[in-house]
């Protein structure tokens, strides 16, 4: 694959692929979604929530064109344990590493947001690894290259800045609070914060890492960030704009105004389509025509 300008052009679908449910758990708001293909369909894992501002499960819609989804009534990740219990499971985002699905995920405990993992053979049964980083305090968004460079796994994660941590098992991960690889840039649209995207993608340039960003009127945007794949801890490129910004009105308007917040970028059907989070109430689609990034 290839980065380039028009390979991160993309095109709004006509409306939300998903939106919230008439009741249930997802009644208030669907959005911010990871997405992964499986025997030719794609499986949404989207964040649900029965009143704005309340408590955050992880459901499941299962698409076989991409954009017309139909939702499992039950959300296949809920609060159970103390550290997700007051707030919930948010945000996740999932790679596939030797027929295992490894998902990392927001468990939020109404004080504190920890960066949780769980794992799955099947993509309906998951099992709770535990918080990663268990003395760090608040941590969030998770991003993973599914190929181990210089012997390891690496991940991107953080909400305020960008942090990195390797693993040699996609369990057990080792970072610092030096490690930092991605700041924000005043005069910028990423000046209040940066915070990953979707799971990163290796490319021939580099590790392609497309990153949330938001300003300091709280405005949220899409941008890229390229890293050496000698060392992913080294950024060799950055957006100077973003790709994507809050125009529609589904953007614009919701339970977090002027939001875009992707978490998922996959191949499908011949092009790549990013799904993201609009307003922190429902999940939108960009695609590119072109089939290299």
């Amino acid at each position: 694959m290839t980065l380039s300008k028009e390979a991160l052009i993309f095109t709004r679908f006509r409306k939300p692929v998903l939106t919230p449910g008439d009741e249930g758990f997802d009644g208030a708001a669907a959005y911010n979604p990871a997405a992964v293909v499986k025997n030719g369909r794609v499986y949404l894992f989207y964040r649900g929530q029965r009143v704005w501002h309340g408590l955050s499960s992880i459901g499941l819609a299962i698409s076989d064109d991409g954009a017309n989804f139909e939702k499992l009534e039950e959300p296949v990740l809920k609060p159970e344990y103390d550290y997700e219990r007051m707030g919930g499971c948010e945000d996740p985002r999932i790679v596939e590493v030797n027929g295992t699905y490894y998902m990392t995920y927001t468990a939020y405990d109404g004080k504190v947001a920890r960066l949780a993992m769980a794992s799955s053979k099947n993509l309906i049964d998951w099992k709770r690894e535990g918080i990663l980083f268990p003395g760090w305090g608040w941590s969030k968004s998770g991003a993973i290259l599914p190929t181990k460079i210089n012997g390891y796994y690496w991940m991107y994660f953080g909400d305020s800045n960008i942090w990195i941590a390797k693993s040699k098992d996609m369990l057990h991960w080792r970072t610092s609070k030096e490690w930092i690889v991605v700041r924000p840039r005043r005069g910028y649209f990423d000046s209040m914060l940066v915070e990953p995207g979707p799971p990163p993608i290796l490319s021939k340039e580099g590790i392609l890492l497309i990153y949330n960003g938001a300003d300091r009127d709280g405005c949220y945007y899409v941008g890229w960030a390229l890293f050496s794949k000698k060392d992913p801890g080294r950024m060799i490129a950055r957006a100077e704009k973003p790709i994507l910004k809050p125009e529609t009105r589904w953007e614009r308007f919701g339970q977090v105004p002027n939001v875009v917040f992707s978490e998922a970028l996959i191949k499908f059907q011949g092009r790549w389509h990013l799904y993201y989070g609009a307003s922190d109430t429902f999940v939108c689609l960009a695609y590119t025509e072109n089939k290299e990034i």
